[in-house]
């Protein structure tokens, strides 16, 4: 049975890896947490004279650097001068050089937001009539890139890392004491340490290219490591590995001295490794919470903590989870865990759910602030799936925990061995076997019992009489009674092999360790993928914010409405890959006659979206007008353009975009608005 579970496991195992590797393949580029939320002069503005500067405002704030903020003239060459600076609250600026000629400009900006992330992008604006421009920012993707995917990949791995190393000592400590001897788990939490330590490292080096160039060869460039150790997630991936070193002297002294220690001795050293334990955990957690999503928002000051703890909680469960699956499979047959060591771990996951569910709930709400949140933003369709596996790990653990209920009460039938109730069936069936056994060995013993004692006993007569040649005789007899030591220490040997391997053949075909061995599998599974999805949630921007975003958009549009212009947003989904986004159709001064007209394509987080193809048509179905079909001119990554656009009659217009973004995918979208 055991020859047919291994090649199920590695199976299932890899087919979860690649499962989590097509979640990070599809990720993408890793989503802004702060976004534009005004600027001056706006998107698509057509200003009479040249501003003395650009100024963007963010939902929060943000770190610059030399290059944030860069104003670039028709033909690409910068116009801006001197650093960006902070005017006042969440809105930057840099200054621009005097007497620009009339065109289109691109203003593109590549800043770090205050929970940690890369955002990029760009806008045009002219100055006294549109023109063609040769900038392109299509290849401005902050987080993006190999970089942003071994970002990604490293933040994963310090998630799993923490969860293991942290879960399996407390699983040692909580619900299983003798597993320190235990060298498979032993070797889960040590391989836990490793990646996170590996993780924090790899992040450190990554994150100057991750948030800036987003090349990889300025992973190694000392100068970039300067300015990240400078910065807040610099800081705490620092205190990361300094708490790590505490974090080896923990791991070395749980599965060193405090394993050999007796079991009265190990009492008073259980308190002192949980509370030095807990303390190291909370730090290493803090790490996240103090520079992460917690750190910035709506109640930072509560946030934190909350993190902290909801952190501590997914390690206690899935960690825990995890060590429990490493006991189950591959514990020594002479030191199987017991139905007591379950059933505490099945508290410990019970109290760490509840406190994942409380915490899960105060931070859904801090991060979406509205239910319809869920639905219409990229955070909260993560969550609900995240919601979903959390749902289903439940139902599974309740199922594990039937499985703990009936290995108890199999146990309680022949209550033997109290130090350890899941081996009591075996030791009663290994005792008559053993018993048979020894009715059979005495034979054999006999035999070599006597054999031997002819030897020695002709030995001793040869010597008592004292003839010279008898000493070859007694080395010859001592030579054999040597061969027949060692014979019977192999057998020995050989019977304590069959021992173990029985009693581990007996343990496997237990049908109630089989069913919780199965579904701790199964618990693990889902885990990895909740992990994963986990990960991504935390490189998306959350729902409060996409929203706040698009509020502070709108009411920038109805300010431009009602100076004069109209502008239509419309969200299209063409159903292919990477086909989301917004379309926006800007029109000035909407009225009857010609009419400069600017269609912008973004991401659904705000991003300038580049596609094959726009078409726009108007109609005026009360009076049976049209379509009249408009094909603006490309201007940018993102922008198109038309002018001269004329609109016959004043009425209620139908204004109709279609959106092509590959050879197959295409959709058209429109919206009423009064022209006139």
């Amino acid at each position: 049975m055991t020859q047919t579970i291994a090649p199920r496991v590695r199976t299932l195992v890899l087919l979860l890896l690649a499962a989590t590797g097509l979640l990070f393949a599809g990720a993408g580029p890793v989503s802004a947490h702060a976004a534009v939320t005004g600027s001056a002069p706006q998107q698509g503005a057509v200003v009479d004279k040249a501003p003395t500067q650009v100024s963007l405002t963010f939902s929060e704030k943000v770190a610059l650097s030399g290059d944030s903020l860069r104003v670039l003239d028709p033909k690409g060459k910068r116009v801006d001068r001197g650093d960006p600076a902070n005017l006042t609250g969440t809105t930057y600026a840099v200054k621009l050089h005097g007497g620009l000629p009339d065109g289109t400009y691109t203003v593109t900006y590549q800043v770090v937001s205050e929970d940690s992330h890369p955002v990029a992008g760009a806008y045009t604006f002219s100055i006294g009539a549109p023109s063609q421009t040769t900038v392109s920012v299509s290849g401005q993707t902050a987080g993006g890139g190999v970089v942003g995917t071994l970002y990604g990949f490293g933040r994963y791995v310090s998630y799993a890392g923490f969860i293991v190393m942290v879960g399996g000592a407390a699983f040692v400590l909580a619900c299983w004491q003798r597993g320190a001897g235990v060298r498979a788990l032993q070797r889960l939490t040590v391989a836990g340490w490793l990646a996170l330590t590996a993780a924090a490292l790899g992040l450190l080096l990554l994150r100057g290219s991750y948030t800036g160039s987003g090349k990889v060869g300025d992973v190694f460039d000392l100068d970039l490591l300067g300015q990240v150790l400078q910065t807040k997630t610099g800081a705490a991936l620092v205190s990361r590995l300094l708490l790590l070193a505490a974090a080896a002297l923990f791991i070395a002294v749980l599965f060193g001295a405090y394993e050999k220690r007796e079991d009265e001795e190990k009492r008073d050293l259980t308190f002192g490794l949980a509370v030095g334990g807990v303390v190291v955990s909370a730090g290493l957690a803090a790490s996240w919470a103090m520079s992460e999503h917690a750190s910035t928002g709506l109640q930072a000051g509560i946030a934190m903590p909350v993190d902290i703890i909801h952190l501590l909680a997914v390690a206690g469960w899935l960690g825990g989870l995890a060590a429990l699956l490493v006991a189950l499979y591959r514990a020594p047959a002479d030191t199987p865990v017991d139905a007591l060591a379950v059933r505490r771990f099945s508290r410990l996951a019970f109290g760490s759910v509840l406190a994942l569910v409380a915490t899960g709930i105060y931070q859904s709400w801090r991060q979406l602030g509205s239910w319809t949140a869920f639905t219409d933003t990229r955070y909260g369709q993560l969550l609900l799936v995240k919601i979903g596996l959390v749902a289903v790990l439940v139902g599974i653990a309740w199922v594990s925990r039937r499985w703990t209920g009936r290995l108890a009460e199999a146990v309680v039938v022949k209550p033997r061995e109290k130090s350890d109730p899941v081996a009591v069936a075996d030791t009663d069936t290994d005792a008559e076997t053993d018993a048979d056994a020894d009715e059979k060995e005495p034979a054999r013993a006999g035999v070599s019992g006597s054999g031997s004692g002819s030897a020695s006993a002709s030995a001793s007569a040869s010597a008592g009489k004292g003839a010279a040649a008898s000493g070859k005789k007694g080395a010859a007899g001592s030579d054999k009674a040597d061969g027949e030591s060692e014979r019977a220490a192999q057998l020995a040997r050989q019977r304590a092999a069959i021992d173990t391997a029985r009693r581990k053949e007996r343990r496997d075909a237990d049908p109630n360790r089989f069913g919780l061995r199965r579904s701790v599998l199964a618990e693990a599974g889902v885990a990895v993928v909740l992990l994963a999805v986990t990960t991504m949630l935390t490189s998306t921007e959350p729902g409060r914010t996409e929203e706040e975003a698009k509020a502070a958009t709108s009411a920038s549009a109805a300010d431009a409405s009602s100076a004069g212009a109209l502008t239509l947003d419309m969200s299209f989904d063409t159903g292919g890959e990477d086909g989301k986004g917004v379309v926006r159709v800007d029109l000035d001064p909407a009225r009857v006659g010609g009419n400069e007209m600017h269609v912008y394509v973004q991401r659904p987080n705000g991003r300038a979206f580049d596609i094959p193809e726009v078409k726009v048509a108007f109609t005026l179905e009360s009076q049976d007008i049209g379509p009249l079909p408009v094909v603006p001119d490309h201007i940018t990554t993102g922008h198109w353009s038309a002018s001269g656009v004329q609109i016959p009659m004043a009425g209620e217009w139908k204004v109709s975009v279609t959106v092509r973004t590959s050879d197959i995918d295409q959709t058209t979208v429109s919206k009423n608005a009064q022209i006139g």
